[in-house]
């Protein structure tokens, strides 16, 4: 007689074709893919995880523990498996573990020894506490790197929207556009500072005509900003001051008396240094 182990192992590749044609193709993300590459990938994954659980019932090996961690790691960082739904991806790991429920069966059918109770119950509940733990770990990593690669992609959005432009020898502008948080203040800060030393700036235009709501605050980030420019030879200027940001500066006492405004961005380039 066969153990389960045997018997298991010998259903990997009908299990990963099995899951498949029972997939529901209209799903979000990798599960509804036409790529027949990533079709070949996706079939491997699956397989992969059913060779590692297989040993689980292995008596002569130890528990996969570091195989799991390194399949688990490298699902959750998995680009495709990223663009999918989290809840969908649980729904198939659930869809496998009824799969290994019926293998217990198959295996209980087809055995020439009756099987006890307490043998079966030890497999279902190898299968189940295993699942439990795995899909666990499973949403813990791949809700971590969906947080980073968010936070990774607003820091690079914040970038490319502080761009120093140079436009003369050693004159640029700086055009801002949208809100201006805590977070954006402080990179605009750093990468402004880093800019203009490394392109030798000598003049920059700070333009705000894309600057929805100044406050305090970010009047205070500006100040910042340009006293930091001064400190490496850099000198600002603003343009762009809209009516309505103008009339808010004035009731909330902020005070622009010691920095050349223009009313435009052309305006300011005018006056600027000529080549």
């Amino acid at each position: 007689m066969k153990s389960f182990y045997e018997y298991f192992k010998e259903k990997t590749w009908d299990l990963t074709e099995n899951w498949y044609a029972e997939l529901d193709k209209s799903k979000d993300g990798v599960y509804s893919t036409t790529d027949d590459s990533q079709i070949t990938i996706l079939k491997k994954q699956n397989h992969a995880f059913h060779e590692i659980f297989a040993e689980l019932f292995n008596t002569e090996s130890e528990a996969p523990t570091e195989a799991f961690d390194e399949w688990v790691t490298s699902i959750a960082k998995d680009p495709a498996h990223l663009s999918t739904p989290l809840d969908e991806i649980i729904s198939e790991f659930l869809s496998v573990q009824e799969q290994y429920f019926d293998v217990v069966q198959y295996y209980i059918e087809e055995s020439t020894t009756m099987l006890s109770h307490k043998e079966v119950n030890t497999l279902n509940r190898v299968i189940s506490q295993s699942f439990r733990k795995i899909m666990s770990e499973f949403s813990k990593r791949n809700i971590e790197e969906s947080n980073r690669m968010l936070k990774a992609q607003q820091e690079m959005i914040v970038e490319l929207s502080t761009p120093v432009i140079k436009i003369k020898q050693d004159v640029a502008i700086l055009p801002l556009v949208g809100d201006i948080d805590t977070h954006r203040a402080q990179v605009i800060f750093d990468k402004t500072l880093e800019q203009c030393n490394n392109m030798q700036i000598e003049e920059l235009v700070i333009d705000l005509s894309g600057v929805a709501i100044i406050d305090t605050m970010v009047a205070a980030q500006i100040f910042q900003v340009i006293d930091g420019l001064k400190l490496i030879g850099t000198i600002a200027s603003l343009s762009g001051i809209r009516p309505e940001i103008a009339q808010t500066a004035v009731q909330l006492g902020i005070n622009f008396r010691n920095i050349k405004i223009y009313s435009s961005l052309a305006q300011a380039i005018q006056h600027t240094k000529t080549l």
